[in-house]
C-alpha cells in the first residue's frame, strides 16, 4: 500500500491543545457492529467481567530542554533515549546544526556532541543524564501541540497509573489518560482483569512515513517488556472466551511483539514490529485508542487492527462529527476485524 493511502484531511480546531477538565469526559466513539457516540466513562458498559485490560505503565521523562551552542544560538534539545556512559540520543532543534565535538549549554551543564546518526545526535554528559532532565527539563509535549509547557501538563500529560521508576518515556501512552480512580475502580468492581506491560515511547512515534510505499519505511524502535506473567495471563483469558483489550497502540505494539515469539515466555528488548494492513494479530481482540495523525504508522496498526475501509469511515465521521484529535483528545474503542 501507498502512504498517502492514509492520508486525510485534519483540520487544525480538531486538535486539542488543552485535557479536559476531567480525563473521563472525553467522548468516546464505539465500533461494535456499529458506530456509536458515547462518553468514554461509558466504556465500563462494553468491558464484561474476566475480559482483561492491559495497560502500558510507562512513566514520561521531563524530555525537552532548552539551551545554547557555543556559538551562542539557541537550541531545543529533545531525548530519543538514554544510552550507556553518560550518553544520549537526541533530537536537536537549531537554526544551523551542532558540529560534533561541539560544546552545548543546557542549564548549568555542559554537554558535547560526539556522533551523528541520520537525524539524531549523540550527545555525552558530564553527569547522569536521567536527574539533569529531571532537575531542568520540560514536559515534551508533541510537536502538533502548539504552545508551551505549562503545570496542567506535569499531571495531565501522565496517566494515573504510571510507574515512576519506569521513566523511561518521552511521550505519553495517550489512551490510557482517559482512565481515572473511579474508572479504574469500577471496572475493577465489575470483575475487569488488569494487567501491565512496559513500552519506552519514543519521539518517533510522531514521525510521520515518508516513504511512498510503506512496506520501504524503516519504523521506530522503542524498548519494551512483557513479563511471563502477563502471557500466562493472556492465555487463560483467551482460554475462559474472554477478551484481551489494549489500552493504546503501545500496549498493542508490546503484546504483539512477545507473541512473535511461540514459547510465549514473555519479551525483554526492543522492537521494531511495523503493523500494517494484512498482519494477522495474534493477542488482541479490542483496541482502545486515540484519533491518530495523517500517514502515520498508528493510523497503519489501527486500520490492519478494524480493516482499511472501516479506517477511513471512522475517521470521516470522526471529523464530520468534530471529536478531538491526537494525544488530548477524545478516544475510541474498536473491536478486531475477524475477516
Amino acid at each position: 500500500m501507498k502512504t498517502i493511502d492514509f492520508d486525510y484531511h485534519l483540520p487544525e480546531e480538531l486538535i486539542a491543545n488543552y485535557p479536559l477538565d476531567e480525563r473521563s469526559s472525553s467522548r468516546l466513539l464505539v465500533n461494535k457492529e456499529s458506530i456509536s457516540h458515547r462518553t468514554f466513562k461509558d466504556i465500563v458498559e462494553f468491558i464484561d467481567e474476566g475480559d482483561l485490560l492491559i495497560l502500558n505503565n510507562t512513566s514520561v521523562i521531563p524530555a525537552r530542554i532548552f539551551g545554547k551552542k557555543e556559538s551562542g544560538g539557541s537550541i531545543e534539545v529533545m531525548l530519543e533515549r538514554f544510552m550507556e556512559n553518560n550518553e544520549a540520543l537526541v533530537q536537536i532543534r537549531s537554526g544551523r546544526s551542532p558540529k560534533i565535538g561541539s560544546c552545548l549549554k543546557l542549564g548549568n551543564y555542559d554537554t558535547t556532541v560526539i556522533d551523528r546518526k541520520n537525524n539524531f545526535f549523540i550527545i555525552k554528559f558530564n553527569d547522569d543524564p536521567l536527574m539533569i532532565f529531571n532537575e531542568i527539563g520540560h514536559v515534551p509535549l508533541p510537536p502538533y501541540i502548539k504552545r508551551e509547557d505549562e503545570e496542567i501538563d506535569q499531571e495531565r500529560y501522565a496517566t494515573i497509573y504510571e510507574d515512576k521508576s519506569l521513566q523511561e518515556s518521552v511521550a505519553a501512552p495517550t489512551a490510557g489518560l482517559h482512565f481515572d480512580d473511579e474508572l479504574l475502580k469500577k471496572l475493577k468492581n465489575k470483575g475487569v482483569q488488569i494487567g501491565k506491560v512496559n513500552l519506552s515511547v519514543g519521539a518517533g512515534t510522531f514521525q510521520p512515513v515518508k516513504v511512498d510505499n510503506i512496506d520501504d519505511h524503516d519504523i521506530h524502535s522503542e524498548y519494551l517488556e512483557v513479563k511471563p506473567e502477563i502471557i500466562d495471563l493472556i492465555e487463560s483469558t483467551k482460554s475462559a472466551g474472554k477478551k484481551v483489550i489494549a489500552v493504546g497502540t503501545t500496549a498493542t505494539r508490546a503484546i504483539e511483539t512477545a507473541y512473535l515469539d511461540t514459547s510465549y515466555k514473555g519479551y525483554k528488548g526492543y522492537t521494531k514490529l511495523f503493523i500494517t494492513p494484512g498482519y494477522k494479530y495474534k493477542a488482541i481482540d479490542k483496541l482502545i485508542t486515540n484519533f491518530h495523525l495523517p500517514q502515520s504508522s498508528l493510523l497503519m496498526l489501527v486500520a490492519a487492527f478494524i480493516g482499511y475501509e472501516k479506517m477511513k469511515e471512522i475517521y470521516k465521521i470522526a471529523v464530520d462529527k468534530k471529536y478531538r484529535f491526537l494525544s488530548y483528545g477524545d478516544a475510541m474503542l474498536l473491536e478486531k476485524n475477524e475477516i
